[in-house]
Parts: C-alpha cells; sequence; structure tokens
C-alpha cells in the first residue's frame, strides 16, 4: 500500500475513533452513577460477564486505570451482542466497598470488544483502594489497587515484582499464585503476555486455536490466558505496568517487518490486530488508544524521590535484526550506527527523561538482554543473540556512554524475554573488564516458558568468558521480588517448584543488592 493511502486510512480510522468515544463520553455521562439507580439498559448475560476478570494499572499519585472486559462467553468472541452496554465501577477505601469516595459509569462497547478502562482521578497518594465493577445484575469481584506517592515526597521504600512470557501450553502460571500473595506495591509485566502459536503438543494445556491472525484470533487469545485464575489473582492484587515484546504480535518481528513470509500489508494488518486486541485486554489509558498499526506504549512513572520508572517498546521501532537474526557469530550489521531498538524519537525521550530524574533509582523497564553475552566460551570463538542488544551494538554504546557522561542516580535496567534468570553489570565495554561499570541488570525468568534444557550447560560454560555476568539459572521458572529503600535495591529471583501442576511452592533462588551510589550487584 502506497504510504500516502496507508496514512490517509489511519487518519480516518482515528476520526472515526475519536468521534465515538465523544459520543460514549456524552452518553455516560446521563446515565446515573449509583448501583441502585436505574441505568440506560438492564442487559442480561448468557454467562458471568466478567469471566475475564478484573485489573487496575498505571499508577499516578491522583488516580488510576481500572480495567474488565464483558465476556460472558470468552473464548467464543467474548459471547456479547453488538450493543453497548453500561457498566458501573465504584472505588472505595475499605475492601467491604463500603467507603465508597468514587463512582460512575462507563460504556463497553463492541468495537473494543466490550473492554472498559476507566482512568480515576481524584484519589489520594499513596494508599490502597479497593473496586468493583457491576453491569446489569452482575458484579465482579473485588479488586484492590494502589496510587504512586506524590513526585516530591520522600518515600522509605517501595516494593515491586517484575514478570514475563506466560506460555499457556508450557505450563500453569503458578508463579503468579505466589506473586499474588506478596507485599508489593506495583507489578511490572514485561512482555510475551500471549503467544501467537497453534497448538503444540507436550504441554499440559493447548492454544485454541491455530496460529492468530484475525482480530477475532488475538481476542480469543487473550481471553484464553486471562481465564487463569492465578493471572487473575494477580492483577486483582496490585496495579500493573505493561509492555510488550514480540509474541503479542509474532515472534522475533521487527518494526513492520514479519518473521514469516508474509506480505508487508499482511503484516501492517495482522499488527494493527494485535495491537487493538492487546490495548482491549490490558488497563491502559486513552494515551495508549491503538491507531491501526500503532500503539503508544512507552512511557514514565515516577513514585516520589524513590524511583522512576521508563518503560520502553523495543519491538515498534526498532530496525530489522542483522546478519539474518539467530545466534551466531556477529557480521558487521550488528555494529551499524543507523541501527535501532528504540527508534531515534524514543530513545531521545529515555535520554531526557533520565537528564531530569529526580529520582534515586532509575529503571529502565524493557524486553531484550541488554549486556553483552558471548554464549561460546572457546577462545576467539563468539555467538551472539542477535534480537538481543548484541545485535544493536551501536545503539547500546549510545544508552551505556549516556550513562557514563550524565551519570543519573542508580541505573537499574529490568529485562524480560530469555526465559531465565541472570545479573549484569553494564559496562562501558564488555570486552574490558576494567572498563567502568554504569548500570546493573536484572533478567527475571519466564513464568512458563522454557529455556531450552540442552542450552544450559554451554550457557554455563561461557560463564567465565563473561566476567560482567554475576548469575545465570535455566532451569527455574517464576519471577523477581525488589525491594527498594533509599540506600539499597534488593532483587529477589522467586522460583516454583512446577509448572506442570496447578499447585506449587515457591522459594527464593537468589537474592541481589545494589548499594545507592555504587553501580553493580552483589549476591547476599
Amino acid at each position: 500500500m502506497e504510504r500516502f493511502q496507508f496514512e490517509r486510512l489511519l487518519a480516518t480510522k482515528h476520526k472515526r475513533r475519536r468521534f465515538l468515544i465523544g459520543t460514549l463520553g456524552v452518553s455516560a455521562s446521563v446515565i446515573a452513577s449509583q448501583w441502585t439507580h436505574r441505568v440506560v439498559a438492564q442487559p442480561s448475560f448468557s454467562g458471568y460477564p466478567f469471566s475475564l476478570g478484573i485489573a487496575s494499572g498505571e499508577p499516578l499519585p491522583d488516580g488510576i486505570v481500572l480495567w474488565t472486559r464483558l465476556a460472558p462467553e470468552p473464548l467464543n468472541g467474548g459471547g456479547m451482542p453488538s450493543v453497548n452496554v453500561p457498566v458501573q465501577w465504584q472505588v472505595a477505601l475499605d475492601e467491604n466497598m463500603r467507603n465508597v469516595v468514587r463512582r460512575g459509569t462507563a460504556i463497553a462497547t463492541p468495537e473494543f470488544a466490550h473492554s472498559v478502562h476507566v482512568e480515576v482521578g481524584g484519589l489520594q497518594p499513596d494508599r490502597w483502594y479497593w473496586y468493583q465493577f457491576k453491569a446489569g445484575n452482575e458484579v465482579s469481584s473485588i479488586g484492590r489497587t494502589r496510587t504512586a506517592p506524590a513526585r516530591d515526597t520522600r518515600v522509605a521504600q517501595f516494593r515491586f515484582g517484575f514478570v514475563n512470557c506466560q506460555d499457556w501450553q508450557n505450563g500453569y502460571y503458578t508463579a503468579y499464585q505466589g506473586l499474588a500473595q506478596e507485599e508489593l506495591d506495583l507489578v511490572v509485566h514485561l512482555g510475551d503476555y500471549i503467544y501467537e502459536y497453534g497448538p503444540q503438543p507436550g504441554g499440559p494445556r493447548q492454544h485454541n486455536s491455530p496460529e492468530i491472525v484475525t482480530l477475532a484470533d488475538y481476542r480469543n487469545r487473550h481471553a484464553l490466558y486471562k481465564t487463569d485464575a492465578n493471572l487473575q489473582a494477580a492483577h486483582a492484587a496490585f496495579p500493573w505496568i505493561v509492555t510488550w515484546d514480540d509474541h503479542e504480535v509474532e515472534n522475533n518481528y521487527a518494526s513492520f517487518i514479519p518473521e514469516e513470509n508474509q506480505s508487508q500489508q499482511e503484516f501492517v494488518t495482522r499488527r494493527a490486530n494485535a495491537y487493538q486486541a492487546y490495548y482491549e485486554h490490558m488497563p491502559l489509558r486513552r494515551l495508549s488508544l491503538p491507531r491501526g498499526p500503532y500503539l503508544q506504549l512507552y512511557r514514565r512513572f515516577t513514585f516520589g524521590d524513590i524511583a522512576e520508572f521508563n518503560v520502553l517498546d523495543t519491538r515498534q521501532y526498532r530496525s530489522d535484526q542483522p546478519c539474518d537474526d539467530g545466534l551466531k557469530p556477529r557480521c558487521s550489521e550488528a555494529f551499524d550506527p543507523n541501527a535501532t531498538m528504540t527508534g531515534t524519537k524514543q530513545e531521545q525521550w529515555l535520554f531526557r527523561g533520565l537528564s531530569k530524574s529526580q529520582a534515586r533509582w532509575n529503571v529502565i523497564a524493557q524486553q531484550t538482554m541488554m549486556a553483552q553475552y558471548n554464549f561460546d566460551a572457546r577462545p576467539g570463538q563468539e555467538v551472539f543473540n542477535l534480537d538481543q542488544w548484541d545485535g544493536y551494538v551501536a545503539a547500546r554504546d549510545r544508552l551505556l556512554k549516556f550513562l557514563q557522561q550524565q551519570q543519573p542516580s542508580n541505573p537499574v535496567v529490568i529485562t524480560g524475554d530469555i526465559h531465565s534468570s541472570w545479573v549484569h553489570d553494564l559496562k562501558t565495554d564488555f570486552n574490558n573488564p576494567n572498563s567502568p561499570t554504569v548500570g546493573t541488570e536484572f533478567v527475571g525468568t519466564s513464568i512458563s516458558s522454557d529455556f531450552p534444557e540442552a542450552f544450559i550447560p554451554p550457557t554455563v560454560a561461557a560463564l567465565s568468558a563473561n566476567p560482567h555476568t554475576k548469575f545465570f539459572d535455566g532451569k527455574n521458572r517464576g519471577y523477581v521480588r525488589c525491594h527498594l529503600t533509599q540506600n539499597t535495591w534488593q532483587s529477589d529471583y522467586r522460583v516454583v517448584s512446577t509448572i506442570r501442576e496447578p499447585n506449587a511452592t515457591i522459594s527464593t533462588l537468589a537474592s541481589f543488592v545494589v548499594p545507592n551510589g555504587r553501580a553493580g550487584a552483589q549476591q547476599t
């Protein structure tokens, strides 16, 4: 499709969507906003409409996003009629929902799969709230959420967990069972919330369709994942900040370049479908409303003076993987100064934010491993994962040199993607162990996706050739729990005993501490 035709199509779609949203806003304003008052319609449902659970996210000092989706038949397109449905919501100071402080009505529309994104304002900073939805005569479960501390407030401690990579077919979400019981202020999801593949034998669960391509496909796949009770419990327990990686669309895609042999027009349509379904199923603000195959996802969150999160999108704007992708020696393309993970605009946004930050800990939340890692321990040999930052050396060098020169306070990178646990010192020159350490990277293992067992021994053997790597584990699934104070950052690698059974025990595999003012982690 010619570029001007494509952009005109996007503009038309965006204009129509803006009109729709404005119309719905007017409709909502005339609907009664209390449970007991009559509403425009009293819908009846073929099943429980809140089958996909509830969620909250995007915490600010004065507000939060509340999410749900009406889906009485979740794996059959939702099972909703093609009509607008009012959904009432309430926010309270107590878990019994007696002391209600905010309430209102949102409109669930078929255009967005009857999902609801409520941007609640007027809340107090740094406190817990509880929330609930009602549609017709049906009431959702009660969720808990928390606002951020005020930007200039002194904060003594902050706790969060980060997660990624939850292949439904590979195992149960036993890790979320443990996560939901933690004492956290926030959960950060770093991508691969769903997987696009068709059914694959051997695991305890199966996908519900062949490889997904259409909007209906992506909606049903998100719905399948959200039926998991442990995932629902973790969403209901804490506010989440989310970003994506590749499997929300297709493995290892880069910008408008697919992995598989599709035409660009086919892939543009597929990406638009995937992006819309992602928005429909995540607690995102209107800022992230999709515009065809575009969706604004990189953004920044500040938690008092203790932490600022720079949430990156390293898929939508990246250049193609060099050297034809894969795990191999680097060719000259991997050093191309024009190659990018983030695109120029996002990179400049990141640098500006880090330059201005007043936070004690500056978090870069992103997808693929940033530290260099040579997977071949033999002298003079090298093997790199070119989908990671090792395939974008110049872009990584720009970031690490920026950290060295501008010295934002305590930069810490949190990463997913690789289905294994790692801790790295981020060096200005990874080939020189004596070069300055300018940051710390914690890579979290997956919720359920496997790291190939046969690949563990050679990865362990290569550790000696990568002295900036302080820790690796490929056997265990789980999440990372982080406890921040003004003096230290502690990351606990929490792992489950099994993903092959619905229940599991959880334990701490390893813990690492970063002291304020000194980059690099030490195992405790």
